[in-house]
């Protein structure tokens, strides 16, 4: 067979994919997508020495959380995306390792607030470039009836990343402080990037879905893609013009306070702009995919139906380990413990059976995808909320409970959320794989995480921070806990987005 361009060297060189190899990548993807959410949320750990070394609000706290790390990690994002689609994913996802690990390790040095606010976006910087060329090796790698098992796989990086950041970052800290945390676990990736390099391969692209297609709709599968590529409606470059005018108004703004005229802080609109002209070029570079999946209605249902429960999931789970500091007496080591066992246990079971069910049920219909985490939010609401009460709950019992109890029922009823809250990875983003072609689908994946990180990292785990600081003067201390109540009801929106997506996933589909 004779192919034009570089792809013929590949194909020629392209050695038979083994079981045992393709689930030794999906296992360094994991592992490497772990490191990832290590580095991303041990900050949630070190949230009481972090507050009390810098004298830190909770909204101050709440933006080296989210917008310090998610405003460049979502916007980066899409270019190296872009760029994985067209080059080596592998070398990108090692640079990225590399990278992220290294200001990790960087935050331990930090000497002020502004210093580590401008580490945390060299995390950022970093893992941009880790996922969406992940989610598009893993496409690769394994056939579509086992690919929403695979994604609930890799997703498993995210409960035992945040169990192991949880639960090295606290002990740690405790026992030597929180510089030294920081310091660990950045070098812990640093060392692991070379093995990524060295040992994992860059498949053929679009290989896993021709040879699960039929001979007579092989040719199309392969044909249909690079149609689409030449394709480009102008939606993708209408939606980035948006960006940059936006991007425009903000400069102008921070102009304007600079002179003298408007906000007193002209760094606040100085960033917007910053981050708005990264929108844009980044929707630019990428308008010919974006070209393809905007204009469908499954999409913006799927993105924001994600997005709207990653404000819950992000923003819980940076706030738990301190509001289990306030409102249930535990010292640093011992939150370590907790929830570090809740985040792994609930967390790995959550994934698995949401991925697993919904290559099941979709058998039967595509629409199974979005609708099991639809029906896991409308369960997980009422669920955190019952667990953080455990002390009103045993008091129900005949002649009550202890403290112990109470944290051991918490335990308990904790897992059940905190297993659904992340039931949504594997089906929902395996559902995004199949909006595209082949080759769109790193910068697919990365569209989708623009939406899902912006208004999910960035807002979620501010938002809890700003509501908390808000709802102070009226509750003290257990301020936090009310502004998790208030935040449950993103967990209903994305219900009412993912039943959507639902019922027009089927006409979108692209095998």
């Amino acid at each position: 067979m004779t192919t034009s361009g570089t792809a013929a060297p590949q194909e020629a060189a392209e050695p038979p994919v083994s079981a045992g190899y393709r689930y030794y990548v999906l296992a360094i993807m994991v592992f490497v997508y772990m490191l990832n959410f290590v580095d991303r949320q041990i900050i949630g750990i070190l949230a009481a020495p972090l507050k009390q070394e810098f004298q830190l609000s909770d909204s101050q706290f709440g933006l080296l959380g989210g917008i310090a790390f998610a405003s460049v990690y979502s916007t980066l994002a899409i270019p190296l995306a872009w760029l994985a689609d067209r080059s080596s994913r592998v070398w990108i996802m090692t640079g990225a390792l590399t990278v992220w690990s290294g200001f990790t390790a960087l935050c331990g040095i930090a000497g002020s607030f502004g210093q580590l606010f401008l580490f945390r976006m060299g995390v950022g910087v970093g893992e941009a470039g880790g996922v969406a060329p992940a989610y598009s090796l893993i496409a690769d790698y394994f056939p579509p009836n086992q690919r929403a098992r695979a994604m609930a796989a890799f997703a498993f990086g995210i409960p035992l990343g945040t169990a192991g950041g949880t639960l090295i970052g606290g002990l740690l800290a405790a026992q030597y402080g929180w510089r030294t945390a920081f310091i660990v676990v950045g070098v812990i990736g640093v060392l692991v990037a070379p093995i990524l390099r060295l040992t994992v391969r860059d498949p053929k692209r679009g290989g896993a879905d021709a040879a699960a297609a039929k001979p007579a709709s092989s040719a199309a599968a392969v044909v249909a893609p690079a149609s689409v590529l030449l394709a480009d409606d102008g939606l993708g470059r209408k939606v980035a013009l948006a960006a940059f005018g936006v991007a425009g108004g903000m400069a102008l703004l921070a102009g304007l306070s600079l002179a003298g005229i408007g906000a007193a802080n002209p760094l606040i609109p100085a960033f917007g702009a910053g981050l708005f002209a990264v929108i844009g070029v980044s929707l630019l570079i990428a308008r010919r995919t974006g070209s393809v999946i905007m204009r469908k209605k499954s999409f913006w249902l799927l993105a924001l139906g994600a997005a709207s429960s990653s404000v819950c999931g992000y923003g819980v789970a940076g706030w738990l380990p301190l509001f289990f500091m306030r409102s249930f007496d535990l010292t640093l080591a011992q939150v370590s413990w907790y929830y570090a066992g809740i985040a792994l246990i609930g967390g790995l079971f959550g994934i698995w059976m949401g991925g697993s069910v919904a290559d099941k049920l979709a058998r039967r219909s595509k629409g199974a995808y979005p609708l099991v985490p639809a029906v896991a939010f409308l369960i997980s609401a009422p669920c955190f909320i019952l667990a953080m009460n455990s002390p009103w709950l045993i008091g129900l019992l005949p002649g009550g409970g202890s403290p112990a109890l109470a944290l051991t029922v918490a335990f308990l009823i904790f897992l059940i959320p905190t297993g659904l809250n992340l039931a949504w990875l594997g089906p929902v983003t395996a559902a995004v794989q199949h909006l595209a072609p082949a080759p769109m689908r790193s910068t697919a994946s990365a569209i989708f995480l623009l939406i899902n990180n912006l208004l999910g990292l960035a807002v979620g785990f501010f938002y809890f921070g700003w509501m908390s600081d808000l709802l102070r003067p009226t509750f003290g201390e257990e301020s936090l806990r009310w502004a998790i109540y208030t935040g449950m009801g993103f967990y209903l929106l994305s219900s009412v987005l993912l039943f959507g997506a639902s019922r027009t996933l089927k006409k979108d589909w692209v095998d």
